[in-house]
């Protein structure tokens, strides 16, 4: 907002509005890696293959990318904060169905309806908190999401870790009787719910309630977030970037001529080059991939809460670059180092050898294994990570931001749920390293494509975005 320049900025009201949007953040990052604890519980419990396990992981990520295409279009019709409202209740449902399912078809519909959520938070949270803030810090508070996704992730390792210590292992007994794995669903609740009650405390988007026409309640709003003097004049700044013969809608990514408009395109591309890099399946097979390699179930899981360690420190950086240095360069840089550390990993899996059945690699080679995936997961969220979600956030014009997220945001999940559920299928019939190998070429072609399509939106006000 331009209202840094014209008026007071209410840091206090934007701070808080930011803090709660980025639970949404947390939640989706939560949802995301709690499975990753329970894999063994899963296939003991329910007799699943690898096959049947890729498919029972990844069912949260069919949701995921329904939930990111319905809240785009439902948050033009009934607000960002509503949706968001409806993501925290279904958080709070799937997180007691999924623990308490009594077959792998239940847990597959609880986590799918957790993935609706997840897909709603994953494009409202970031959209939310670009329609509220000043365009000289946007990037970085826009950053703030990433750093809760990964705190999110890392929130949900360490509850794992400690549920299959106290109890001996996911499979053993944890509280009333039941098995860790169970718990490590069941906890999801409690993130759950403070977003809920949170979500009460924030206004809806000003951007939103002009387009629906619901001016006295947007200059409320404006006069909160900058002051009534910049107010007045970001009313009329936001009303002449909207089209005053229809409300938004999914027609209004559509060029004249037929077809969808570049920008979109552009924002498919990020959102879908941000996963065919492979970063879930660190995030999502972390443990099983450390076991396979020669680590314990207990070792597994303490690198993956480094994993998290590490991610939440490259976020920080990135949140002090994304307004110095701009977006297009931060993705550059990160495309570059995933491209050499997975061709690394690729290599390092080349050398593997399998004894009894589980792959070993040599003396030496894993922890070179080890180090290039966690410089890996630096670079990822050093750079695309958070950069693809905050332009995602901004990129897109006033008329058809809803709209054009909602497309974005399915084409992300559905590329996540392709990745995610292929690589245990691919991991043991094609193999690690050209599994790897593959997620290396997407690294060097998601270089090529930031070069070529994507544009600088550092300091530009949402206003001024074209399609």
């Amino acid at each position: 907002m331009h209202g840094a320049a014209h008026g007071r900025v209410n840091l206090a009201l934007i701070s808080r509005i930011v803090a709660v949007a980025t639970i949404g953040g947390f939640m989706f990052g939560y949802d995301s890696g709690a499975i990753n604890g329970t894999q063994e519980g899963l296939r003991h419990t329910f007799g699943l293959n690898e096959a049947q396990l890729g498919l029972t992981v990844s069912a949260l990520l069919p949701g995921c990318a329904l939930g990111a295409f319905l809240a785009g279009r439902f948050a033009d019709i009934w607000g960002r904060r509503s949706v968001m409202i409806v993501a925290a209740i279904l958080f709070i449902i799937s997180a007691a169905a999924s623990g308490g399912a009594f077959s792998a078809t239940v847990l597959g519909i609880a986590r799918f309806f957790a993935g609706m959520a997840v897909g709603a938070a994953s494009v409202l949270s970031p959209a939310y908190i670009s329609e509220v803030t000043p365009a000289h810090i946007r990037g970085r508070l826009s950053s703030i999401q990433q750093v809760m996704i990964i705190s999110g992730l890392t929130g949900a390792f360490l509850a794992n870790y400690y549920l299959a210590d106290i109890a001996g292992s996911s499979l053993g007994t944890a509280w009333a009787g039941q098995p860790a794995w169970r718990w490590m669903f069941w906890v999801q609740a409690l993130p759950a719910l403070l977003f809920l009650v949170a979500l009460f405390g924030i206004p809806e988007s000003p951007r939103f309630l002009i387009a629906k026409g619901r001016l006295q309640q947007a200059r409320l709003v404006l006069d909160r977030l900058i002051g009534p003097q910049a107010a007045a004049a970001k009313m009329d700044e936001i009303g002449a970037s909207l089209s005053h013969d229809h409300q938004p809608s999914l027609a209004d990514i559509r060029k004249p001529g037929g077809g969808w408009r570049k920008i979109v395109w552009v924002g498919i591309g990020l959102a879908v080059f941000q996963q065919l890099v492979g970063i879930n399946v660190v995030f999502y097979y972390g443990a099983v991939l450390w076991q396979a390699v020669g680590f314990t179930e207990s070792d597994a899981l303490k690198i993956n809460i480094l994993s998290g360690a590490v991610s939440i420190l490259a976020c920080l950086i990135s949140i002090l670059l994304i307004d110095r240095i701009g977006r297009r360069p931060l993705l550059l840089i990160g495309s570059a180092g995933m491209t050499v550390t997975l061709g690394t990993l690729a290599w390092c899996f080349s050398n593997a050898t399998i004894i009894d059945g589980v792959l070993r690699l040599p003396e030496g080679l894993g922890l070179v294994a080890l180090l290039a995936a966690n410089i890996y997961v630096i670079f990822f969220n050093l750079s695309w990570g958070p950069v693809m979600w905050v332009m995602l956030g901004e990129m897109f014009p006033n008329q058809m931001r809803g709209s054009a997220l909602a497309v974005a945001g399915a084409a992300q999940w559905l590329a996540n749920f392709l990745v995610s559920s292929s690589f245990p299928w691919l991991a043991k019939n094609i193999g690690l390293p050209v599994t790897y190998g593959a997620y290396t070429a997407f690294a060097l072609l998601s270089l090529l494509f930031v070069w070529m399509t994507v544009r600088e939106t550092k300091g530009l006000e949402l206003e001024a975005m074209q399609g």
